[in-house]
């Protein structure tokens, strides 16, 4: 269940309330906005009544949670989650932020050449694969801890935050000196052990949508997470599987506004994935701002055509420098900006 307390309800009344929660069986998770505190009753209590609740000194309403997501639903956050970066970055807020890099780190010269390549254009974040969840297990699959190096010197000299995907459970400790967002790819949406482990990391968490979840469940795995603890996850729309060939994947641009309705979470648009085709990249992430988006991630290689990975739907660094400005006449149109 939902208990937000009224505005000026003091430590007291709100630890009144915990212990009241918690004396059912519920577990407790606090959430401290910028007008009120939420508290937030998870788990299979004994029997009560919201009544009792809303009597309660210092309680504005009370209501039980219907959806099957307790946390991820906007109830529990209803101004937002905004994810602040120690560089001043934020994710959630009025700004549009972008991550932009190549599929795979290559080589030290490929990523360093991405970094300022991407960072010129306007990027606040690098991404770039060390690990890779690959088709063919002939394919590239990664340079692993290197690549993690690699990631961190770039991002350090650029001055750009590391977003890399995680594939298990045993690369979080390998990834956390490195990074500064762990992405979790559109494979691992329902490893729910991963899940729950990412939920005792203090690391934001970048959630990509699998490839044929529905909401319901994109927002149910976003569930694991920040049943953890970790309340800092940020969801991801890379298109998902139709029956359609032309594209890589069907790019759905309208769970931008609904996740933005159901859930608190920041929503970032994955054009690259959604499409699969250079030339569509651009018109999905611009109609992604369009749609709400509060940031996108974006590959970007210095030369496309000889990537290892991901080639076709890589933008060029020309590609990408032409794009930003066009995006920040759409977010300017719908009150938002870009860097």
């Amino acid at each position: 269940m939902i208990v937000a307390m009224e505005q000026k309800a003091t430590e007291e009344q709100i630890d009144n309330v915990i212990e009241k929660l918690v004396d059912l069986g519920f577990n407790v998770h606090r959430t401290t906005g910028v007008v009120q505190t939420i508290l937030a009753g998870v788990g299979t209590p004994s029997s009560f009544e919201v009544a009792d609740f809303e009597v309660m000194s210092g309680v504005e309403k009370a209501h039980r949670i219907s959806s099957p997501y307790k946390l991820a639903g906007r109830d529990f956050r209803p101004e937002g989650t905004v994810i602040h970066f120690a560089n001043g970055v934020t994710i959630g807020g009025k700004e549009v932020v972008m991550m932009a890099g190549p599929c795979s780190v290559e080589s030290r010269e490929q990523i360093f050449k991405s970094a300022e390549l991407v960072k010129a254009a306007g990027a606040q974040f690098l991404r770039g694969g060390a690990f890779k969840p690959r088709s063919s297990p002939y394919s590239f699959q990664g340079m692993g801890l290197e690549a993690l190096k690699l990631l961190r010197e770039a991002g350090d000299k650029f001055g750009l935050l590391i977003t890399s995907e995680v594939m298990e459970i045993s690369q979080i400790d390998v990834m956390l000196p490195y990074i500064d967002v762990f992405q979790v790819g559109a494979r691992n949406m329902q490893n729910f052990n991963l899940l729950r482990e990412l939920g005792q990391v203090r690391k934001p968490i970048l959630l990509k949508r699998g490839i044929a979840a529905t909401i319901e469940e994109l927002l149910l795995s976003a569930e694991y997470i920040l049943a953890g603890g970790n309340y800092e996850v940020m969801l991801c729309e890379r298109g998902i599987r139709t029956f359609e060939t032309y594209t890589r994947n069907t790019m759905d641009i309208s769970a931008i506004p609904v996740v933005q309705k159901l859930s608190h979470l920041p929503m970032i648009a994955d054009p690259s994935h959604g499409t699969g085709r250079r030339d569509k990249v651009a018109p999905m992430a611009r109609a992604s701002v369009a749609a709400g988006c509060d940031g996108l991630i974006i590959e970007v290689h210095p030369n496309p055509d000889k990537a290892m990975s991901d080639g076709a739907q890589s933008l060029s660094p020309e590609q990408f420098a032409k794009l930003v400005p066009e995006l920040r006449i759409i977010a300017t149109a719908v009150g938002r900006t870009i860097a």
